[in-house]
């Protein structure tokens, strides 16, 4: 038998390869990098059933412009000529409107409850075995300013409206939460249903898992084609050779739109570059949060916290821009004046590449024009939250289940 080959060994491909593995499927996965540090490994670790709304919505393209005009903002395009950058911009111009988002949630919804509810038996299931430092304690959207007070009040009611359960909390309530510490705010909205843990014990752990399982990792190997019969990939094509394949499932990240033009089929996709740290946690903060204006995410693990923040909109370039970092950390003593936080030196930073679709829904399905070919990827910056739920969909496609769950919004062909 063939192996099902996954390109691209970030959580999203671990977790697809986890499920089918399950199901007795012989995998490979190929990816360009080493496997040790990735996109998965230092972000915000968040599982976010409360982010129904897709980042193409109403008033992005306002803040999006007054924005681009500081380099410590939370979203940033670099202006340049790139044909694929006028095509992401222009779809998501398009995409960016009441109609969209209203059609996206219940979809946003439903995949990001599977999604937690596999966490949940896949922490039961491993019990003993690793700390995922899994935390149900919800995420605290913290606001500082009367707008986004407004914004984050609305979208509470939005949140509830839907079926999920959300808290507007006074500076008071926010005292009792976070004892330890001054949080300057006029309120926040809790999300009782989130959670958050740690994205780097998460990965090494499945790769772990599944080598014991008898996966085969091809690292750095970049996929430069394919062969292909009669609708059907027959193997996968890198600098080491030719790889035979049964089938294959695209999870390359923001590389993902090369490896469809491979194929012959369009996949807008732009890299969201984003930044993270590690501080000691002194004094202590309890509560994994937003810092809304700043969209800085915080993310704490005891004695260490996490804060990460910043779309910029940057291709494949991953090269780390100091002054994105440096607008996470002054976000910090804005918010937690009394925090004893510290710049981090350049190798302390982690930087990765979200995959950013332009209407903001993941593409999860077949791949157009392919009988033996599927996609998972375009997520931004929900993969962490979403990987289980799309590892699930993609294994069952895979063996020709047909899931309970409506996935038609996210179409792989749908450009």
């Amino acid at each position: 038998m063939k192996p099902t080959i996954i390109i691209g060994g970030g959580i999203i491909g671990l977790f697809t390869a986890y499920y089918l593995t399950e199901q007795g499927v012989e995998v490979c996965i190929i990816d360009k990098g080493n496997l040790e540090v990735s996109t998965s490994t230092g972000n915000a670790g968040m599982i976010v059933p409360s982010h129904i709304i897709p980042l193409a919505a109403p008033g992005m393209i306002a803040k999006g412009i007054s924005w681009m005009f500081s380099s410590k903002s939370p979203f940033y395009i670099h202006p340049r000529l790139d044909r694929k950058l006028m095509e992401w911009s222009w779809l998501f111009y398009k995409s960016a409107n009441v109609g969209h988002v209203e059609r996206s949630i219940p979809y946003l919804k439903n995949i990001s409850l599977l999604s937690k509810g596999l966490y949940q038996e896949f922490k039961n299931t491993h019990q003993g075995e690793v700390d995922l430092e899994l935390a149900e304690k919800g995420l605290m959207m913290i606001y500082q300013t009367p707008q986004v007070e407004k914004e984050e009040i609305e979208f509470a009611h939005l949140a509830r409206k839907h079926g999920l359960e959300a808290d507007i909390l006074s500076p008071q309530d926010i005292s009792k939460i976070e004892p330890n510490l001054e949080v300057k705010a006029l309120g926040a909205v809790l999300f009782p249903g989130d959670a958050h843990l740690s994205p780097s014990s998460l990965f090494n752990f499945l790769k772990s898992n599944l080598r014991k399982k008898g996966v085969e990792f091809l690292t750095q190997q970049e996929v430069l084609g394919f062969e292909k019969s009669k609708g059907k990939v027959t193997s996968v094509i890198t600098a080491e050779g030719s790889k035979a394949a049964g089938n294959v499932i695209l999870c390359g990240g923001a590389w993902s739109a090369s490896l469809a033009k491979l194929l012959g089929f369009n996949l807008p996709m732009m890299g969201g570059k984003g930044y993270s740290f590690i501080q000691d946690n002194n004094p202590e903060i309890k509560q994994a949060s937003i810092l809304t204006e700043m969209k800085v995410a915080v993310s704490p693990y005891g004695q260490k916290i996490r804060f990460g923040g910043t779309m910029e909109i940057a291709g494949t370039d991953e090269r780390i821009n100091v002054n994105r970092v440096r607008g996470i950390f002054e976000s910090i003593n804005r918010y937690y004046p009394d925090f004893q936080s510290v710049f981090p030196a350049e190798e302390n930073i982690w930087k990765g590449l979200r995959p950013c679709s332009p209407d903001g829904i993941p593409y999860i399905g077949p791949a157009p024009g392919y009988e033996n070919v599927w996609v998972g990827t375009g997520h931004g910056m929900m993969g962490v939250s979403m990987a289980t739920g799309t590892g699930k969909i993609l294994a069952d496609l895979h063996q020709g289940h047909a899931g309970q769950m409506d996935i038609k919004a996210f179409a792989v062909g749908r450009y």
